[in-house]
């Protein structure tokens, strides 16, 4: 991927220097609920990856009627990441670039994109939307706007899921990025309104509309980046592709020994992931991305 020499956003925030914090005592407090341990590995084996943010999934397991509410900190002043730090310079590069696709994109349909925030923390952090953990993965919290990533889990994406790349590693924000816009859209409120009123099955299914629907925008990113900047190099495509076939929900559930249970799927199999990511891509259409709609996902 090329992205060196590219701008580099002002809307990162690096709290790699905050000292994190744990949940504390047997269980964190969400939304003035006690999570016990066994739930949290429950939620955090079904956030894990790009997904629905794993503190809402505590929610709901918690009996919460809704994402659970933030009992936040206050945090110190942003700060920038060191200017010679070469991964934030990455990811810095990666998210201005879809902030010039989407500003564009909002501009030509007649609306104004409301930038999002992303914070380099580790270990743990505090978020609007409770307490972020390094093990979650990257998330986004509709509550601050803000992408949550330790960088660490980058390795992780590489090591233990073999999704290696700096395209791959794109996609991940991308596909977070994706999150905020449904988020602007109002797609995320719609989507929250259905809590309780459907039942488990039929929320995750929506559920997986919903994560379908990032990639699908993470693809509209790529398409419009490399008609812009010609962003892509050979073999860029393939890591996406292959980061997107490693972390489809029968992938996961797989590699973890289990049975592939469909009705519990939350995010997508491998194939739906990647024909979503590629439809994005190959047309940088946002209507096209209506997996709400569509008859066969």
């Amino acid at each position: 991927m090329k992205w060196e020499g590219n701008r580099e956003s002002d809307n990162v925030e690096d709290r790699r220097s905050d000292g994190g914090g744990g949940l504390g005592g047997g269980g964190g407090l969400l939304g003035g609920r006690s999570v016990g341990i066994g739930t949290i590995v429950v939620a955090l084996v079904g956030g894990w990856m790009f997904g629905i943010n794993p503190l809402t999934i505590l929610g709901m397991l918690s009996g919460g009627g809704g994402a659970p509410t933030a009992q936040v900190q206050q945090q110190a002043p942003a700060q920038r990441p060191p200017a010679d730090d070469r991964m934030a310079g990455f990811v810095s590069t990666v998210l201005a670039d879809t902030e010039d696709v989407w500003k564009d994109v909002f501009s030509k349909g007649g609306s104004t994109y409301q930038e999002p925030r992303l914070v380099l923390f580790r270990g743990a952090t505090q978020t609007a939307c409770g307490q972020g953990q390094a093990a979650m993965g990257p998330f986004y919290c509709p509550g601050d706007q803000k992408v949550y990533i330790d960088l660490g889990f980058y390795e992780t994406l590489k090591n233990q899921l073999g999704a290696p790349g700096d395209f791959a590693q794109a996609y991940v924000i991308a596909h977070e990025v994706g999150h905020h816009v449904q988020n602007l859209l109002g797609i995320s409120s719609k989507m929250e309104q259905m809590r309780g009123r459907v039942s488990k099955v039929e929320y995750n299914a929506l559920s997986v509309k919903l994560e379908l629907q990032a990639d699908c925008f993470a693809g509209v990113w790529a398409h419009h980046a490399q008609s812009a900047r010609q962003i892509l190099e050979r073999g860029d495509v393939e890591e996406a592709m292959n980061a997107a076939a490693r972390i489809g929900d029968d992938a996961l559930q797989r590699s973890s020994g289990g049975a592939v249970v469909p009705d519990s799927f939350t995010h997508g199999t491998s194939a739906q992931r990647q024909r979503w990511f590629d439809l994005g891509l190959k047309n940088g259409a946002v209507k096209s991305c209506d997996t709400f709609s569509a008859r066969n996902l």
